[in-house]
């Protein structure tokens, strides 16, 4: 509760709010930020109260805050017993019979007799585990962490009782905070079926979409549901956050703009003041590094329309709040109009269960719309993860950032879905992008779409007026005792029109009001000044809740403070359910009232009871394959096990229901959780400090190069070091992050032979910018897949010439426990909790992108008082984090370093066997790759006609997720296994990938065609099996036995695409992304008029290039300089009939 730590006396004493208040005291990130350098409000460090009054966080957990020692306290406080001799003594004695087995037992596939015989399959120097990861290792780069990374390994059943433990020391309360955030209800037959299957939760992003069919429906209904609610054609399959998804909004704005307004050094982005503070602080750090100004001013004040006339040409773009943080709602209508004749984008940050009576922005004007779709049964979490939503205008719908699911055909003419316009993604546009977007959050989009599925149209709307009710109820019981209501509204009657209500007052009477409440159990939520305190009804609010909130009222009164609250909240409560729901739509203002109907498809109006959701959700399942049906073998990806037990903490309904702005002081568990995570996090990567904010891997490589950015400012001022280096191979997302952070992007060369970086080119390069060297970004391993033997002279080279080292944490399995990206050298690193931590990839996100530094950078962190945030919760996807800490207390160091050793032998393994049948790109000088590998398929488009798609649809029909496609290099696949698969597993995979090579050979021997082969026409449904080429007939030059059983284990462990190759061409070109008339299919006759309408290519209106078309047109020569670094193709082999390559 900042309002405690902001009523400081004019000559900085004590607070002027009573000391009792004081233990409630909140975040001092509740105030609004001013400025990187500027301090807010009450001299508080970091988030720990300064006063000796509150001892809970000194007593029980011992240091200063997340950087600070944490004493044994920490865990041993409450058991007194463990300190003695005899506890320690007790402890220790059943390890000496390990009557269980240990988790990383359970966690690592490989058996000790399956890995003998790996090993001796790898020949020569691999007679040992560890003889054979020297191998892989160059020995200057085997340097395992300084510390112990788990000071505690726990059993299964000692993480969960000790993850209880910490839960119980978080309040239970009433959350009201509001900002965008509410208490909901989870339906079972949605938390069962969904969030808890790992059939939904283990599913990789749906790029191969014939194995994807179940999410990308769902995902289209979300696209459909955002799209009705907020009355705009397209909307994206998912963002991060509601503050993610504004900023993504104004850099939208910004590449929309023609170039020279681009160009102007003037450039101004208007957000409403009465926007949610969280959002404001993500929108800062995004603005800074595409030289925006933001400017908070009042929209509805008479002056804006000067206002906007005044910023001119130099305008970006409007963002409005609707309904408000305040709960206020107002009529946008003219200021879309004044936004428009400047010739920018209006933007509105919205409530989707408010637009289910509100008039939806598409109709007042807006071009894009934004939000949280947590409203819809996705659990508070602690701040997430939570799917936000993007709906745009059609005229800039091929700029709208993010996954977009679109309607398409497949091979046989079927309904096939699939994402759509990949191009205007980071991984094709890199630095040419104005958005990072990878990791969106499709599991909690999916959770909103059943929910709007299961409640449909008429409940959804139920449930909003409710809230409307209950809020309406709240005003005026505070205006009975005479406090003053601030809440914006239209209504000519003074009644508010949102779920929230907004009370301003003096801070030590607000103060004094929120302790009320808190001692009720109810946590309210407070402003940017702190002067006005918000209480937004949450969907299980009661007339106990009601009750409890008049009488704290009475304590506030200015008058009538003699009328028993307990009669004034029975006689408010029984005549507020006196209105019936639709006299209160019909008395809404005709401007905000919404008259056009939504979620009118069949999908949303079909599946209200829990016997036919459940039955929906477990049928969409059954499209999809995932891990619980074999390895998903994608390099760069980590597709691991996500243990049960990880999973169950985080649907206890403690994890999921702190709100995420609440006091500190009631959420001492998490506050402990994220301590300790720090430290095993810290341990392992060499580094002196960690912010968890970050919830996505892209949004933890913006957050360190922004780290690196503002140390350079404080550091040297006076010369601009934005120049960052990055090799050829990265990740799109690198290049994109860098843009983002307003650095300039020199790409560096890498060895064509080798795959590693040009040290040559490198050291040119840093020479010819040391002015202006900001940093570089490496992978390491090295996306290529191997250790870099070089990587400690690359940071030190980088590190002469002035510039910092950012390590991409991508490829950590490869690391831990063996080397650090500390003791490499690197300044800040990112992990990616969802890969190398055992969070589960959710079929598109969840995620979670920490950032790890050393000490010089430790005060730039965004989690650190008074910096921008890069996510709109102090803590990001808090409500996941539980996963990743129990992966790694469960596993102790040993088995960490097993699991990274596990992981080199399972790759290295895989290509031994491989090998003889393909092409390996890149290894290191003893024949080794890191945790994954490359295999070249190039040559084969000249010997047979068969490409890297053509192998990965193919391994479909063997029951496998394709290996990572395509990159780094054009038309080849990169495995990765993990330690998770067994040997039984990967042998498995094996023989798939020699019976397709044998296939390809009888290509190219000849004997079948080039055209209409088994790979060319993979893969292959169960219908495309029975119906043949029409009426059961097959006249195709492979059989029926061959397209669906090619292994004899496939009769018994099948599982089968529900659609046959998918037309990219037709859906990009026939864009369509909301949920068709349910009789349509793809039938183009019956889609033209909708296509026409909404989504028909047309060429774009203006004429003048925008900012997004000059950035495209540069990427051709960085894409020239890529192309140059790679290794040539290799000379067709002349392979014998078995597939196998012919040695020299």
């Amino acid at each position: 509760m900042a309002l405690i730590r902001a009523s400081i006396c004019r000559f900085g004493r004590a607070p002027i709010i009573s000391r009792a208040v004081r233990f409630y005291t909140t975040s001092p990130e509740s105030a609004e930020p001013t400025g990187t350098n500027d301090k807010l409000p009450g001299p508080i460090p970091y988030d720990i109260p300064d006063t000796s009054d509150i001892k809970w966080f000194r007593n029980k957990f011992g240091g200063s805050g997340p950087d600070g020692k944490i004493t044994d306290g920490l865990f041993y406080e409450q058991h007194d017993s463990r300190k003695t001799e005899n506890g320690a003594r007790m402890r220790n004695a059943p390890l000496m019979q390990r009557h269980k087995k240990v988790f990383g037992y359970r966690h690592i596939g490989p058996r000790q007799e399956d890995e003998a015989e790996m090993l001796k399959a790898l020949g020569p120097g691999a007679e040992t585990l560890n003889s054979f990861v020297k191998q892989v290792i160059p020995e200057d780069v085997m340097l395992p962490p300084d510390k112990t990374i788990v000071g505690r390994q726990l059993s299964e059943e000692g993480v969960k009782r000790e993850f209880e433990r910490m839960q119980l020391a978080n309040d239970r309360k009433i959350w009201m905070n509001g900002g965008g955030y509410y208490s909901v209800e989870v339906p079972p037959v949605i938390k069962r079926n969904l969030l808890e299957n790992p059939g939904w939760y283990t599913s990789y992003t749906p790029y191969q979409a014939e194995i994807s069919q179940g999410r990308l429906e769902s995902l289209l209904n979300f696209q459909t549901m955002v799209s009705d609610l907020t009355g705009l054609p397209v909307a994206n399959a998912s963002l991060l956050d509601e503050g993610t998804a504004a900023a993504e909004a104004m850099t939208l704005s910004y590449g929309n703009l023609p170039s020279a307004r681009a160009k102007r050094g003037d450039k101004v982005f208007l957000v409403s003041k009465e926007i949610h503070k969280t959002t404001k602080w993500v929108m800062r750090g995004r603005a800074e590094g595409f030289g925006i100004r933001l400017m908070s001013v009042d929209l509805s004040s008479p002056e804006i329309d000067q206002t906007i006339k005044r910023v001119g040409k130099g305008l970006v773009g409007v963002l409005a709040q609707y309904p408000d943080t305040f709960g206020g709602v107002q009529d946008f209508r003219h200021l879309a109009h004044l936004v428009h004749e400047q010739g920018a984008l209006f933007s509105v940050a919205t409530d989707l269960s408010a637009l289910t009576f509100l008039t939806p922005p598409g109709e007042f004007g807006a071009d894009i719309a934004v939000g949280n779709s947590q409203h819809f049964g996705v659990p508070l979490g602690f701040g997430g993860p939570h799917a936000a939503f993007m709906a745009v205008a059609d005229s800039i719908k091929r700029r709208l950032p993010g996954r977009l699911v679109g309607v398409s055909k497949d091979r046989t003419g079927g309904r096939a879905l699939r994402l759509a316009l990949q191009t205007r993604e980071q991984h094709i546009r890199r630095e040419k992008a104005t958005s990072n977007v990878c990791t969106s959050q499709a599991l909690l989009a999916n959770m909103a779409a059943m929910y709007a599925i299961y409640h449909g149209p008429k409940q959804l709307r139920t449930m909003a007026i409710a809230s409307l009710r209950h809020a309406r109820m709240i005003q005026k019981a505070a205006e009975h005792y005479g406090l003053e209501v601030c809440t914006r509204t239209i209504d000519p009657e003074g009644r508010v029109l949102s779920d929230t209500v907004a009370i301003s007052d003096s801070l030590d009477r607000l103060g004094k009001l929120q302790l009320a409440l808190a001692k009720t159990h109810i946590s309210a939520g407070e402003s940017f000044t702190c002067r006005e305190l918000m209480l937004a009804v949450p969907a299980n609010f009661n007339d106990t809740n009601f009750t409890r909130i008049v009488q704290c009222f009475r304590t506030m009164a200015k008058r009538n403070e003699m009328d028993d609250a307990a009669d004034l909240a029975a006689d408010i409560w029984c005549k507020g359910y006196e209105e019936s729901e639709e006299r209160i739509i019909e008395g809404l203002p005709a401007a905000v009232r919404r008259t056009s109907s939504f979620l009118t498809h069949p999908v949303f109006n079909s599946y209200h009871s829990e016997t036919e959701l459940m039955r929906y959700i477990h049928h969409l399942q059954s499209k999809d394959l995932s891990l619980i049906h074999s390895m998903i073998p994608l390099g760069s990806c980590t597709m691991k096990l996500n243990a049960a037990f990880q999973m169950d903490l985080i649907t206890s309904s403690h994890v999921s229901s702190s709100h995420p702005n609440a006091p500190m002081a009631f959420v001492k568990g998490w506050r402990q959780l994220v301590l300790v995570l720090n430290m095993q996090l810290n341990s392992l990567t060499g580094m002196h400090s960690t912010s968890l904010q970050p919830n996505s891997g892209a949004q933890g490589e913006f957050a360190g190069l922004r780290v690196i950015r503002k140390y350079h400012e404080e550091n040297d001022p006076e010369q601009v070091r934005d120049i960052c280096l990055i090799p050829v191979s990265a990740h799109g997302t690198n290049p994109a992050s860098a843009t983002m952070a307003g650095m300039k992007v020199v790409t560096v060369r890498c060895d064509p032979r080798t795959g590693n970086l040009d040290l040559a080119d490198l050291e040119a390069k840093c020479k010819l910018h040391q002015d202006h060297l900001g940093a570089i970004m490496v992978t390491y391993p090295s996306t290529y897949g191997v250790f870099e033997p070089d990587i400690r002279k690359v940071c030190d080279m980088v590190h002469e010439y002035g510039g910092q080292v950012y390590m991409d944490g991508a490829n950590m399995n490869a690391q831990i426990g063996l080397t650090s990206p500390g003791a490499l050298g690197a300044d800040v690193c990112h992990l990616n909790l969802h890969k190398t931590f055992c969070i589960p990839h959710g079929g598109g996100g969840p995620g979670v992108g920490p950032i790890c530094v050393k000490e010089h950078l430790n005060k730039f962190l965004p989690h650190k008082l008074g910096r921008p945030r890069v996510s709109s919760a102090l803590y990001g996807s808090a409500s996941i984090l539980p996963i990743s800490w129990a992966y790694l207390s469960a596993m102790g160091d040993d088995s960490l370093v097993r699991a990274t050793k596990i992981a080199l032998l399972n790759a290295n393994y895989m290509l031994a066997r491989l090998k003889e049948h393909y092409l390996i790109l890149y290894t290191n000088d003893k024949g080794r790759c890191a945790h994954e590998f490359i295999i070249d398929a190039r040559h084969f488009k000249a010997t047979s006609g068969i490409e890297a798609i053509d192998i990965a649809k193919r391994l479909q029909d063997y029951g496998f997720h394709a290996p990572t496609m395509s990159w780094p290099v054009p038309n080849t696949l990169m495995i990765e296994p993990t330690e998770s698969e067994s040997k039984a597993e990967l042998d498995r995979f094996v023989d798939a990938m020699i019976s397709i090579r044998k296939e390809i050979a009888e290509i190219e021997s000849g004997r079948q065609p080039r055209a209409g082969n088994v790979l060319k026409m993979a893969p292959h449904t169960q219908a495309d099996i029975i119906d043949g080429d029409g009426d059961g007939s097959w006249n195709r030059p492979y059989s029926r036995q061959q397209a669906a059983y090619p292994l004899p284990w496939l009769r018994e462990k099948k599982f089968w695409p529900s659609v046959t190759r998918v037309d990219d061409a037709h859906g990009d070109t026939n864009l369509f992304c909301t949920c068709p008339p349910i009789e349509d299919g793809t039938n183009e006759a019956n889609m033209s008029d909708q296509v026409t309408a909404k989504t028909e290519p047309e060429p774009e209106p203006e004429t003048t290039p925008t900012k997004a078309d000059e950035l495209q047109a540069a990427v051709d020569k960085v894409e020239a300089e890529a192309m140059e670094s790679l290794p040539a193709t290799s000379e067709p082999s002349k392979d014998g009939a078995d597939g196998n390559v012919k040695k020299p």
